[in-house]
């Protein structure tokens, strides 16, 4: 996913020389920042449970192992990751090419390091999520623009420099081939300091949701790499010893009949080595409609799937053109079950600030996550990013806070409520869904009342090899062990650690599955970041909440 990553990042490059790719991040591990570094944490940057885990960040980038390898073999790339590894700007300032990458979340560290090295001279080049949308946000202190994708822009860029010819701005004509896509340079990446690895099928999705700027960077028509190209990216993988993938793709399923044929291809891989990487993926509620896509994903050993579930309010649906959570007849909370009857754990995106939103949203938002045994919900208030159909409504009907870090968390006046309801309301449902008490309920209605069943597809095939199985179980309950030992010893709250003992003995009397064991030890360090991060957001409401946009 080129200049497109899970948070900011940049590299440089000399004349048949050397390349630095350097990523800027949310400073779990290190690295200057000019604001408090607890504003700078987010929902799914995983900041507080990684020194839990013995991790210093979630997954690395996804686009800059891709340029690497996109980039000619005259070249020398190095990769470098503010997540877990401090920059080094005296080296950076060496270099002839440092260029930036990052989400919209990451745009004030960006300009950061755009400033330090336009101080000393150096030229750079930024692309990614935020400069596709707003490309004049950074013109003053960078030397190249790429916008949307880059497997051919960035070829060409590199030629032009070479010769003095390069242009202020990039941007191709057409969408990326992916049956093209080189394997990444995972060997570049030090995988040894993330929880997960990452890995993409596909680009592009074929729904039209209002706020979403998917179909602006990607397009609507889902494009698939080749079911060679994605063996080949995880054998990579596996070298580098990820055994724990995130399927970055932003609807997996946008292109149902070509998907089946990828997994297809990836259970016979599984089965050729025992079963040795597990998958998670975002993809849209209508996996739900399709058994046979469901149980090939189970078969694959998918363990979990981030669906856009958005808002339980179905007039904020419809304004938002998210039709496909409304289709067949069934409630959302039918379909979710569905997902996780099949042995998927459901992770949701919520927003609240629709237009047809007033504050009996924040109710409905806790009543329906209860409802659906979601543990992990990542909460936000509606934003208008650019170039979206949702930010060119709003500019027409003035209203849009034109401030680069809104006073109330978020660019959008909401109708229903005011600013300070919707900021307020937001951060107490925040709050509340991350309690002890209201995250474990809901994650034992499923794991312990809903008895759900944790790759049901690998322990099947598993059971055929009993010494497999055994061996697996071993390792499930030594990790267990692991992960429950850093929680006793790297939590500093005597009630949390309690909490925490008292419910994983619940576990215990109810359910032995070392699998599950494991991962319920995982839930709890999540909590622990989602709790943490709730709490700093009600003690400091507005500086906290506008760091999020």
């Amino acid at each position: 996913m080129p200049f497109t990553p899970n948070t900011g990042c940049s590299f440089s490059v000399t004349e048949r020389g050397t390349f630095a790719l350097l990523l800027t991040g949310c400073h779990a591990y290190g690295g200057h920042c000019t604001d408090q570094p607890a504003l700078r944490r987010f929902v799914w940057g995983l900041e507080h449970a990684m020194p839990i885990l013995g991790k210093r960040a979630n997954l690395p980038v996804g686009c800059l192992p891709l340029i690497a390898a996109l980039t000619p073999p005259e070249h020398t790339v190095k990769i470098i990751d503010e997540n877990v590894e401090e920059i080094d700007f005296d080296r950076l300032v060496h270099a002839d090419i440092v260029a930036l990458t990052g989400m919209s979340v990451q745009r004030l560290r960006m300009r950061e390091i755009l400033e330090t090295l336009k101080l000393h001279g150096v030229f750079t080049v930024v692309g990614g999520p935020w400069v596709t949308v707003q490309e004049d946000y950074f013109e003053d202190v960078t030397d190249v623009i790429f916008v949307g994708e880059a497997e051919e822009t960035w070829p060409q860029f590199l030629n032009e420099w070479q010769q003095g010819l390069q242009q202020y701005r990039y941007e191709q004509l057409e969408k990326s081939d992916m049956r093209k896509v080189p394997v990444p340079r995972f060997d570049l990446v030090k995988s040894e300091h993330y929880m997960f690895g990452s890995l993409q099928f596909s680009r592009g999705c074929p729904f039209q949701c209002e706020f979403c700027d998917i179909i602006v960077t990607f397009g609507r028509q889902p494009r698939l790499k080749t079911s060679e190209q994605v063996i080949a990216e995880i054998e990579a993988l596996r070298v580098q010893n990820m055994h724990t993938v995130f399927v970055v793709d932003d609807n997996l399923i946008g292109n149902k009949k070509e998907i089946k044929k990828v997994l297809r291809a990836v259970i016979l891989w599984q089965k050729a080595t025992n079963h040795c990487m597990t998958f998670f993926t975002e993809a849209s509620l209508d996996l739900a409609d399709d058994e046979e896509l469901m149980q090939l994903m189970v078969e694959a050993n998918f363990v979990s799937v981030f669906i856009g579930i958005e808002s339980p309010n179905e007039e904020s649906l419809r304004e938002t053109k998210k039709f496909q959570n409304m289709r067949d007849g069934r409630s959302m909370i039918e379909k979710v079950y569905v997902i996780q009857d099949i042995g998927l754990d459901v992770w949701c995106g919520m927003i609240v600030g629709f237009d047809n939103d007033d504050t009996s949203i924040f109710d409905m938002q806790r009543e329906f996550l209860e409802r659906a045994r979601i543990s992990q919900a990542m909460l936000g208030m509606l934003h208008a990013i650019p170039k979206t159909p949702l930010h060119a409504r709003l500019a027409e009907e003035g209203r849009l806070d034109l401030d680069d870090q809104p006073e109330f968390g978020t660019n959008v006046v909401p109708l229903g409520m005011t600013r300070e309801e919707l900021r307020d309301g937001y951060i107490d449902l925040m709050y509340d869904l991350y309690t002890p008490e209201a995250y474990f309920d809901r994650l034992d209605k499923l794991f312990l009342k809903g008895h759900f069943q944790l790759s049901p597809g690998r322990w099947q095939y598993w059971y055929k090899q009993p010494w497999t199985a055994l061996k697996a179980k071993f390792m499930a309950v030594a990790a267990f062990v692991y992960v429950y030992q850093r929680l006793e010893r790297h939590i500093p709250d005597a009630a949390l650690r309690s909490e925490y003992r008292r419910r994983i003995v619940g576990l215990l009397k109810k359910r032995r599955d070392p699998g599950l064991m494991y991962v319920y030890t995982i839930k709890c360090a999540l909590h622990y970041h989602y709790h943490t991060l709730a709490k700093e957001m009600v003690q400091s409401k507005t500086r906290v909440v506008s760091n999020f946009f």
